[in-house]
């Protein structure tokens, strides 16, 4: 990977690459004016991964430069803080580092540090070994949180061992709302927790005016846009085949005192059987279909997008709202899904500045 070089002085103008770069991909499908979310220019990723890299008595936060010309050639960068990182992880990532290096117990074979964070300070750390941890490590950990004021899990194979809990509670202030979410250790959550607020208010205003109508949400994730949605419709159904996503999500949903959405564990490709009446069996009969009426499906597949058989299950719907995490097969689902929809807004959200990376987000609605 190629390691971000953060220069606030230059943030507008690689935003504004970006801009042009989507606005000249699309021009094809006809799009209104792009609607552009910037993320501060620097400090934006709540969540980190890093290698430890031992060398000597030294211990350092590592990545690796991958060399264009040879992709097998790697070469180790010593990082001492992250620009890219939350304020809370460039605070904690030297004093996290001397209290490993110096506490054997600790440092002995640590090969990785993952860091989750939130808004309002709270910090989960996850530090990764290639051998057993005992009750040695148990008691160095412990006394490395209070010192800390962290949260700590420890890995190894076969081995997670939860010192608090294992997950942060977000708190993120949209339209004017507080919705609170559960950011599960290891699973995904949005890296850019400014960018995450502005991909919901969007989201809630490309949906407003459906309250005598429903959603359906395909690959819910830990209900991110679920909880936020969920006022904009009469009743919401989303699904998403990671169990502890599922759990996640439901746990969301109680949290933010949500009554209209339930959470299904299945896949999109199952779900879209199961509309079509060509799947049955328990889960499905718990869903209870019948009694809902879909007037807006939201997808936020991964970066290989919808297969073609999905993009024609979102043909019957009204309304589409397509958050996509890859402008490449959003651009070739887009192909599929103009003919029967055109596109009403269409959104540029910075989730990873200095990348090449595009998130973007498209409403389609159903032509005459």
């Amino acid at each position: 990977m190629a390691i971000p070089v953060v220069d606030p002085d230059r943030y507008d103008d690689q935003l504004a690459a970006k801009r042009e770069r989507l606005t000249t991909e699309f021009a094809r499908f006809s799009p209104p004016p792009l609607d552009v979310f910037p993320s501060p220019a620097s400090h934006y990723r709540q969540r980190c991964e890093f290698r430890l890299w031992h060398e000597g008595d030294d211990l350092f936060y590592a990545m690796f430069e991958v060399d264009p010309a040879d992709p097998e050639r790697k070469t180790v960068v010593r990082l001492d803080d992250f620009p890219v990182a939350s304020r809370r992880i460039n605070a904690l990532m030297p004093r996290l580092r001397e209290a490993l290096r110096d506490t054997p117990v600790l440092r002995h074979r640590l090969f990785q540090v993952e860091f989750l964070t939130t808004l309002s300070g709270e910090a989960l750390v996850t530090l990764i070994y290639h051998r057993p941890l005992d009750e040695a490590w148990e008691i160095e950990a412990r006394a490395l949180e209070r010192a800390l004021d962290i949260m700590i899990i420890g890995r190894a194979r076969k081995q997670r061992r939860v010192l608090t809990r294992d997950h942060v509670w977000e708190r993120l202030a949209v339209d004017g709302r507080e919705f609170v979410y559960q950011q599960v250790e290891n699973s995904f959550t949005q890296p850019n927790a400014e960018i995450c607020r502005s991909m919901l208010s969007w989201a809630r205003d490309v949906t407003a005016g459906s309250q005598e109508r429903d959603l359906v949400e395909l690959y819910c994730g830990n209900g991110n846009f679920t909880v936020a949605l969920a006022e904009n419709f009469r009743r919401v159904l989303a699904t998403e085949i990671s169990r502890t996503s599922v759990a996640s999500a439901r746990e969301n949903l109680a949290a933010n005192g949500i009554a209209n959405a339930e959470v299904g564990r299945m896949s999109a490709e199952e779900f879209a059987q199961a509309l079509r009446g060509e799947k049955g069996g328990r889960r499905v009969a718990e869903m209870g279909l019948d009694d809902y009426d879909f007037s807006t499906v939201l997808v936020d597949p991964p970066r290989a997008g919808l297969d073609e058989a999905s993009c024609r299950q979102l043909s019957g719907y009204e309304r589409i709202v397509y958050i996509s995490c890859n402008p490449e097969t959003l651009a070739h689902n887009l192909e599929t899904l103009t003919r029967t929809h055109e596109v009403q807004r269409f959104a540029l959200f910075d989730q990873f500045p200095w990348t090449h990376h595009c998130e973007c987000g498209v409403l389609l609605t159903k032509r005459d």
